[in-house]
Formats: C-alpha cells, structure tokens, sequence
C-alpha cells in the first residue's frame, strides 16, 4: 500500500525521444566522402570531378545538420533543459575522438615543430586540445589540419542553449522568412571581402592563402549564421506538417538543384561565396525533404549509409592526416597494394575509423556520461 508521502510525490517528467532522421545519417556518409575526395582527388574520376572539385561547400552542410538536429531534438525542452547537462553531452560526443585523432597525428605535430615559429608552435600546442585553434586563422589548421571545425562546433554548442531561449516565431511563414534574413546576414562579410580583397589576392580560389580569407574559412564566427538557419529549420520541422508529396518534392528538387549549381554555375560563382554558404538555402531544402518519406529519404536512408554515417566523426577528424601520414610511411608500397592505392588506402582508413566508432568513440562517450553525469535515485 502506497503512503500519503508518495501519492502526494509528482512524478518525474518523462522525455518523448523524437523519431530517429536515418537519411540524414546516411546524407553524412556522402558529405565525408565528398570532402575526403576534395583533399585527396584520385585520377580517373572527371565525371565528379565537379562535385568533388567544390568539396568544401559541404563543410557548411555539416554545421547546418548539426543546427537542425540540436534544434530538433533540444526544441521542445529547452526551458528544462540544464546546460551543463547539454554541455557533458555534447563533450561526450566530440572530445574522445577528437584526443584521439590528436594521439594518432602526434607525427603531424612533429612536423609542425619544425615549420612553425617557437611561438606559434606552443600557443597551437595549447590553444588545440582545448578546441581554441580555430580562433585564430594562422593556427585554425595546426596539428590536425581539418580539426578547425570542431573548434567551431565547439562554440556552437556553447551558444546554442542561450540562442534556443529566444524567442523564435512560431507561423511557418516567418520562419521561412527569417531563414533567408539569416543566410543572406552570413554571406554579407564574404560579399565584403570579394568588394575589397584585404588580403591584396589577385585570384580568389581554394588555394589562396590570406590572413582575412582564413579568417573567414577557419573561424567561428562565420558559421554562426549557417547553424542557426539549422536551429530554424528545426523549428519549421516542429511546427509544420509536411505531405509526402511536399518533402518529396522538396528532396528531389534540392537534389537537382545542388547538382545543377555544381556542374554548370560553380565554376562561374565567386569561390568567397560559396564557401561563406551560397547554397545554405538548397541543403537546407535537402534536409526537409529527406526527414520525411520518400524515394529520396529511402536512398539516403539504406542501412550501409547509415551504418557508415554513424562513424563520420572519425572518419572526418583522420582522413586528412591518416591518409597523409599514410603516404608519408609509404604504407601502400610496405603492404604492397600500389596497385590498388589510392582506393585500397580509403577502405582501410575507413575500415579503421569505423572500427575506432565502435570500439572507442561509442565507448567511451557512455563512460564519460556515466562518470561525469547526473547521478541517478532510485524511485522510493
């Protein structure tokens, strides 16, 4: 028999996990791809040559989905959420990986001891274990060269508790229209920089080297209004329903619009703005489009993809130095597969990352949230 003392006891509030976005998992393992091949483009592949050869405006993608995913998942109890508690989550998730990829690329930290000044080498050495590098454009690439990211993810996730307690418009109109205010906001200091050339470049491509253009690559700040449009798309998710027939639509014409840009406008559009989020506004459709079903979510949504984009965290944070490293070790000609390179040396980066997500990173991030997380009573 119950006592007065535990009637009168509310009960603890239960959260509903929202439904799982398969597709846009397995929309992570194309964007890894995508941007692997841009750093590291094999020979005979001239027919995506233009998607591959525009890799970096897949970066900003990544960021968006994270800004969608947050938003989705964090929208309906942001008022009870406790910020620490996002904060250990959200350092569960990243911070494992990340330190080992830093482990793995302590070669890569040789190196930069020779190159670097003394003084830029130990403020990197500082400043990136603690996910500060990337607020620096001379040292955003400094030991892990594509780690900048998280560094902006980083201050993202910082952000993002206070940035959810606005208050947001709830009518689909105006949050449409706020996320276009928001996108063309971002592209303002990149239109700036293309009216004015601080840095004195006379060409403008992925290969330009200036303090304000990594600046505007590399650090935060420029990525703040691609993650919020993620936060608005989340809200449009929540607060809209959407026909089959319109997320399809939306699917299929974000597939063919990104393609289209890709192979008949990228080479004509001005490199600063498609790396300061051009096609925001495209992705941004591709990712209402495949939260839903359709033939296009049932594409992205195929279990290899999504079992591979489970692992896209260290997959991204080790393709870049690992298959560096690789190279530098002559690891195809020592294991005698040349033959097969560069291929053979994808699937085994691969293969290792994926392993890494499975027996480390999944690992370790429960520990960190069984360790360091809130303890737990028993109901009396």
């Amino acid at each position: 028999m119950s006592t007065p003392a535990a009637e009168a006891t509310p009960a603890a509030p239960r959260t509903t996990r929202k439904p799982a976005l398969p597709a846009l998992t397995g929309v992570r393992t194309f964007l890894a791809a995508n941007i692997m091949l841009f750093h590291f483009t094999p020979p005979h592949i001239e027919w995506i040559t233009p998607i591959v050869g525009h890799g970096f405006v897949f970066v900003g993608f990544f960021l968006l989905i994270s800004g969608f995913i947050l938003s989705y998942n964090y929208g309906d109890r942001i008022r009870t959420l406790k910020v620490k508690d996002f904060y250990l989550a959200r350092v569960a998730r990243l911070y494992p990986v990340y330190l080992i990829s830093l482990v793995i690329s302590i070669p890569v930290l040789m190196e930069e001891f020779h190159i670097r000044t003394r003084g830029e080498f130990f403020r990197g050495a500082i400043m990136t274990p603690l996910l500060l590098q990337g607020w620096s454009p001379w040292l955003a690439t400094f030991w892990n060269t594509v780690a900048w990211t998280l560094s902006t993810e980083a201050f993202l996730y910082v952000i993002f508790p206070f940035v959810m307690r606005w208050r947001w418009p709830e009518r689909a109109g105006n949050l449409v229209a706020l996320g276009f205010g928001i996108w063309i906001l971002g592209l303002i200091p990149h239109g700036i920089y293309m009216l004015t050339n601080p840095d004195g470049l006379p060409h403008l491509d992925r290969y330009s080297y200036g303090y304000y253009l990594r600046g505007l690559k590399f650090t935060p700040l420029p990525y703040v209004c691609t993650f919020l449009v993620g936060i608005v798309l989340g809200r449009l998710h929540g607060v809209r329903e959407m026909s089959e027939r319109v997320r399809a639509v939306l699917a299929f014409s974000s597939v063919a619009g990104i393609l289209g840009f890709l192979y008949l406008a990228a080479d004509h559009t001005p490199y600063i703005l498609m790396h300061g989020g051009l096609l925001t506004p495209l992705f941004a459709m591709l990712i209402l489009g495949v939260s839903g079903r359709n033939p296009v979510a049932s594409f992205f949504s195929w279990k290899p993809f999504v079992t591979i984009g489970e692992a896209t965290l260290c997959i991204y944070l080790l393709h870049f130095n690992g298959l560096q490293m690789m190279r530098d070790f002559h690891l195809a000609e020592k294991l005698h597969y040349t033959a097969l390179d560069p291929w053979a040396s994808y699937v085994l980066l691969w293969t290792f990352s994926y392993l890494l997500y499975v027996f480390y990173e999944n690992p370790a991030r429960k520990w960190v949230l069984a360790t360091f997380g809130a303890k737990k009573t028993a109901a009396a």
